[in-house]
């Protein structure tokens, strides 16, 4: 009982005097103080936010690049900031035209016409690049496997081509850099770095505050799988970084990382070429009248020996036949027309621990896969690219449906479509499935990670891109203009003040509804 009693009195002992002093002053200042913090946390939630939301000067460069296949020639336009992430511009697409046309190779016995060929597309290319731009923006041409086979045949007449193309860039108020046929690997590599790019695999996301980068910045990238005219190409990042081909190895740097790549070019198998070569093959056994498994029941076509030679795809076929002409009939049987198709792979022999054909080093396929250009657009025809990439067995099925229809049925079907192209969907779409699985080895289990894909991102797949984004760490970058503050520091700061300001409107209300409580000890 002494005890609480003495506690008790205890509590009912007068306060200290600096106790009392600081309260006094704390009481009798406190809406001056709350009034500051007020003021003082408005002026910076306004200082935060105009200084990160001031409009910066735009600052964008363009570049274009024409692609000169060997069935047509392309137009692109890009554009990217002029700043630059990691030292790789950040590029998208923003224009493409068409050149009306075959491709540039068929113009080496007329070249006179290639200024007018390809002047449509660089007029337009005039109207998308703003006019006070036309002079620092670069202009690209290269060209592919169908000038890489007319430099084979004729190299003199494949320069003369590429220096009247040259002489007609040169006229139009760009910056020309050059006129180039580029290599099967840059084609391939190109493809590769274009895919990845647009898939977002190459930049880093941050984590907050910008400190770190994320974890799960590991994903894989996506191969490339590309098929045009002339070649096709195929390029992806093996598990295995050490290789047994040197010649099928390149290395990059993107993004400040390293990438160790396989790639191949195989030139003469693209699906122009590669009906080439398979018809060069079977006229050999006839006598002039070729019926073919590739081609619909009732289709004829007439073509002149010398057109099916003069390729230098075709020279291993080539033989003395006893007449200039023979004549295509179709029959429409899939299965016949795939064994025909595999004639055109030597896979009798391998140098390497595995190929592909050819006696081609192939490494084990790895992760997925994106087929762009024709295996795109044939894909597309025949309808396996919406959603979900269908089974091997229900893509042979259609096949074997599609390839047994007859000519004129078609021709009704799909009036709209030229019929040179229409005619050849039969074989293409064969080849393509006798490509990937008897050429490159997919299987039942790794076909279901290829994805067929035309544009991503507005952009088109192919190689045109990932040759731009090479091509800016050449061309200098002005100072950054930049947010003051990272996004995350910018909302951490928003978040802070606020917090403050709502602090001391709290207290002030506090104070305001119940002002004994401050000062009843100042009296």
């Amino acid at each position: 009982m002494m005890m609480v009693s003495q506690q008790r009195l205890s509590s009912l002992e007068p306060p200290r005097p600096e106790d009392s002093e600081l309260k006094r002053f704390c009481s009798r200042n406190l809406l001056v103080i709350l009034g500051f913090s007020f003021i003082l946390a408005v002026v910076a939630l306004l200082a935060v936010g105009l200084t990160q939301n001031k409009s910066l000067p735009e600052n964008v460069k363009y570049g274009i690049v024409l692609d000169a296949g060997s069935s047509h020639t392309s137009l692109y336009i890009y554009t990217w900031p002029a700043e630059k992430e990691n030292d790789t511009g950040v590029v998208h697409q923003i224009e493409e035209c068409k050149v009306k046309g075959p491709g540039i190779s068929k113009y080496a016995q007329k070249v006179n016409d290639i200024e007018l060929y390809l002047a449509e597309c660089m007029e337009r290319a005039r109207e998308v690049v703003p006019q006070s731009q036309h002079q620092e923006t670069p202009v690209y041409l290269g060209a592919t496997a169908g000038m890489r086979l007319l430099r084979i045949e004729n190299e003199p007449l494949a320069n003369r081509v590429l220096n009247t193309v040259t002489n007609s860039l040169s006229r139009y108020p760009f910056d020309f850099q050059g006129a180039r046929i580029i290599t099967g690997q840059e084609e391939g590599a190109y493809g590769w770095i274009t895919i990845n790019y647009l898939l977002g695999k190459f930049t880093q996301k941050l984590r907050w505050l910008n400190l770190m980068p994320k974890g799960d910045d590991t994903q894989g990238t996506y191969g490339a799988l590309d098929l045009g005219g002339a070649s096709t190409q195929i390029t992806f990042v093996p598990q295995n970084k050490s290789t047994e081909s040197p010649d099928n190895a390149l290395h990059f740097r993107l993004y400040g990382k390293d990438y160790s790549i396989y790639t191949h070019s195989f030139l003469c198998y693209g699906k122009d070429q590669a009906l080439m070569q398979k018809l060069a093959k079977d006229i050999q056994d006839t006598n002039g009248t070729l019926r073919d498994p590739c081609f619909h029941p009732g289709y004829e076509k007439v073509m002149n020996i010398s057109d099916l030679y003069k390729s230098p795809c075709t020279k291993r076929f080539e033989t003395t036949l006893p007449f200039h002409q023979f004549q295509i009939q179709g029959t429409g049987n899939y299965q016949q027309c795939q064994q025909s198709i595999l004639q055109l792979f030597n896979t009798s022999y391998c140098p390497y621990s595995r190929c592909s054909f050819d006696g081609v080093f192939l490494p084990p396929l790895e992760g997925d896969f994106g087929a762009f250009s024709a295996f795109y657009y044939v894909m597309e025809f025949l309808n396996f690219t919406s959603g979900e990439t269908p089974s091997q067995e229900k893509v042979m099925d259609k096949m074997k449906e599609f390839c047994s229809l007859r000519w004129e049925e078609l021709k009704t079907n799909f009036g709209a479509v030229k019929e040179k192209y229409l005619s050849e969907y039969c074989f293409s779409g064969t080849y393509i499935l006798s490509l990937l699985l008897n050429g490159y080895h997919f299987t039942a289990d790794s076909w279901k990670h290829i994805h067929f894909m035309g544009k991503i991102r507005s952009s088109d797949v192919g190689w045109t891109l990932g040759y731009m984004l090479n091509l800016t760490n050449m061309i200098p970058a002005e100072q950054p203009s930049s947010t003051p503050l990272p996004h995350s520091t910018y909302i951490f700061l928003m978040v802070l003040f606020s917090l403050i300001l709502v602090i001391v409107i709290v207290t002030a209300m506090f104070v305001f509804r119940k002002p004994s409580y401050f000062w009843k000890d100042t009296v």
